[in-house]
């Protein structure tokens, strides 16, 4: 339960500084300017595609939460036997740290009007990705090859469960991703393809840190922080 509430919390926090910087709160019946942008010393108007993914990935980030709470929930029991972690995830996560890095890059070119940057870095995104989903799938055949099988104990089944839950995430991105690879080699206009960019980005960027939790989570390091403070509290 304090694993829900720390991450909850974090995730409240992020998400009131983010819609601080929109000027959700503000009244435009006061400000002077154009309707499209607050005087340059403010933050512009966010787009409300913007503001529906930001909520989406709000729930997306508190189903996790869920999910690692429960995690650390069920292991306290004696039939919990960790499996080894495949070092191909070490690879499987330079792979979508490579695709946030590309899809940012994407964005700066996207600003830029820079369309052969926009397109390889795009494309450089969603091969990575692509990567990434692979590398996991061969992390659950090495994982079955040494007898670990999601019916063995409740260990491997959060693995199974967690990277897949993950997987789909990343699938359900790829499909954005490759509309919006098709809009920039078709060079459709310039306002369309740089939100969608921003909003490919924006998902990545989440899903990435997301990951990185897991990662910490399935590697047993966020356990022995939480042992940690534990020990300090007590």
């Amino acid at each position: 339960m304090s694993v829900i509430l720390v991450f909850l919390a974090l995730i409240t926090a992020i998400a009131g500084w983010w819609l601080s910087r929109q000027r959700l709160m503000s009244k435009p019946w006061l400000e002077v300017g154009p309707v499209t942008a607050f005087p340059e010393t403010e933050a512009p108007i966010m787009h409300p595609a913007k503001i529906g993914l930001g909520v989406f990935l709000a729930v997306v980030g508190a189903l996790f939460a869920l999910m690692i709470s429960a995690y650390f929930m069920r292991m306290v029991y004696a039939d919990w036997q960790a499996a080894p972690v495949p070092r191909l995830l070490w690879l499987n996560t330079a792979m979508l740290v490579l695709a946030s890095v590309a899809l940012q890059c994407a964005v700066v070119a996207a600003h830029k009007g820079q369309r052969d940057n926009l397109r390889l870095a795009l494309l450089a995104g969603a091969l990575t990705s692509t990567v990434f989903l692979g590398g996991q799938l061969l992390a659950w055949r090495d994982l079955a090859a040494q007898g670990y099988f999601a019916t063995e104990n409740p260990a491997v089944s959060f693995f199974y469960l967690i990277t897949a839950m993950h997987g789909l995430h990343i699938i359900g991105g790829l499909v954005a991703l490759g509309r919006t690879n098709v809009r920039a080699w078709r060079g459709e206009s310039s306002a369309r393809l740089v939100l969608s960019t921003e909003l490919c980005a924006m998902y990545w960027h989440v899903l990435l840190i997301v990951w990185l939790v897991l990662f910490a989570v399935l590697m047993g390091w966020a356990a022995d922080f939480i042992d940690i403070c534990r020990r300090l509290l007590s």
